[in-house]
């Protein structure tokens, strides 16, 4: 008998006892702690995640009095939905627990062997380790980092300048002792060896964050359209679990604008050596100069740094910047790698098409655009700074001064970044974090998502205020 109809006799076999023990047996409580047990092998073997309700949790409203009480809704957790999907496909892939410091390796969807991990980057300083879906892009024995001047050993290439290795060393041979990386992943030398023998190229690896915080007490929820918002589409939701507080078409792909250059700067801040810096010339800003509202920000043949213009593309939401910033890649390279991102972190239903947002075919939706804004809340924090005019480790002197922010909330205190952006074809679009306690002191982190406003100020307002009652 193979694993896999081991595995489906298995839970047939549990399901059988519980629904004999609601139906058949109500008398006996030994077939529910065996139909207990069985559910707890398969959890241990297979890894399924299997949330438990409590009934008592779910009627504590009385919904039957009350039509407005819906059933609680939870956007979708995209790496553990690969993962059970893997398993049931019978896979091979790496899972890279954040949360855990572990590596697992499946084999055949079956959880095989686990490694410890040692360091990651820390996402406060750039150095988050990415997470989402990548695979195993190549291997190299002894890899060397020039950012880090250091050798990496039995390196395994995941995505853009992020590997899997072991400790790292100087030239001579004397290991280092830093407590974190660069946001790559570091093992100890055997386990980073055995892994590097597993790995295949092409092989998945899922890199996850830390689980979503449950919601206790809310499998219910009073939910409904929010009153007066003017946005084509909307989402309000719990950055930590995922938990939908109001929704309008959020799966509807509209223009989204400059909020495309939230990747733009995702990108550049992933592939690139952030101590690096780009000349402007004039054939970058060229397509601009024909707009009569295009005042420059940059000047041609001045030179510039990646952090340094991270300020004016997200406070200002500068065009030139976004075209020149794009050219550390080339341009065309810099939209495919926006492209790959996106689908690497969920989002399905976006395509890009230029890095500033002025043309009308980049398109999202906002639930695509709930899990851009969770991805850099998780691991591209400085980003999130910036857009709300902070000072950040920067590599170097910025020579922007007196910006105007144009994210409408940049001033407020539990506003913790985002970005605005209008064109013609799309009016006004808005991707807000704020933190919020609600009246009954409960505390949130909440995105906020607005596509299609005309008026994106009152429509949020409007939407914290709801939040609030």
């Amino acid at each position: 008998m193979n694993k896999f109809s081991f595995f489906i006799k298995i839970l047939f076999f549990g399901v059988a006892c519980f629904v004999a023990t609601i139906f058949i047996f109500p008398e006996t409580m030994a077939v529910v702690e065996s139909s207990k047990s069985n559910l707890a092998f398969l959890v241990d073997r297979y890894e399924v995640e299997v949330q438990e309700i409590q009934v008592s949790d779910l009627f504590q409203i009385d919904i039957e009095n009350d039509m407005d009480f819906v059933q609680a809704r939870y956007l979708k957790n995209f790496t553990t939905e690969k993962k059970n999907e893997f398993i049931l496909k019978q896979r091979d892939f790496l899972e890279v627990n954040l949360s855990e410091m572990k590596i697992n390796v499946f084999q055949k969807g079956f959880l095989e062997k686990s490694f410890s991990i040692l360091a990651i980057g820390d996402p406060d300083f750039w150095a988050g380790t990415p997470t989402g879906l990548y695979d195993v892009i190549s291997k190299n024995a002894n890899a060397y980092s020039a950012a880090a001047e250091v050798y990496m050993p039995w390196s395994i290439n995941f995505y853009g300048k992020y590997y899997i290795h072991g400790e790292p060393y100087f030239y001579g041979g004397q290991k280092t002792n830093f407590n974190e990386t660069g946001g790559c992943i570091r093992l100890i030398d055997n386990d980073a060896k055995q892994l590097y023998n597993l790995a295949e190229k092409e092989m998945p690896i899922l890199v996850v964050d830390r689980k979503n915080r449950d919601y206790h007490n809310r499998d219910f929820f009073k939910s409904g359209l929010i009153s007066g918002v003017s946005a084509k589409s909307y989402l309000v939701a719990d950055l930590d679990s995922g938990f939908v507080f109001s929704e309008k078409n959020f799966q509807t792909q509209l223009p989204i604008a400059s909020l495309t250059k939230l990747m733009t700067a995702v990108i550049v801040a992933e592939q690139v050596d952030l101590r690096k810096s780009i000349l402007v010339r004039k054939w970058m800003i060229e397509p601009f100069e024909s707009f009569s509202w295009f005042f420059p920000k940059l000047e041609i043949g001045e030179r510039y740094s990646v952090v340094e213009l991270f300020y004016p593309l997200l406070i200002e939401s500068s065009n030139d910047v976004a075209e020149a910033i794009s050219y550390f890649l080339g341009r065309g390279a810099t939209i495919d790698f926006m492209n790959e991102k996106a689908i690497s972190i969920g989002m399905q239903n976006t395509k890009f098409v230029g890095p500033s947002g002025l043309d009308e075919k980049n398109i999202s939706t906002a639930q695509d655009l709930f899990y851009l804004g969770k991805y850099i809340f998780d691991v591209r924090s400085p980003l999130l700074k910036i857009s709300k005019s902070e000072k950040v480790l920067s590599f170097g002197s910025v020579s922007f001064k007196d910006l105007k922010n144009k994210n409408i909330f940049s001033t407020s205190s539990d506003f913790l970044g985002g970005k605005t952006g209008y064109i013609e074809a799309s009016d006004y679009n808005g991707l807000f974090l704020f933190n919020f306690a609600n009246a009954n002191g409960q505390d949130y982190n909440i995105l906020i998502v607005l596509l299609g406003s005309n008026g994106l100020e009152k429509d949020v307002l409007r939407s914290l205020e709801w939040l609030n009652n």
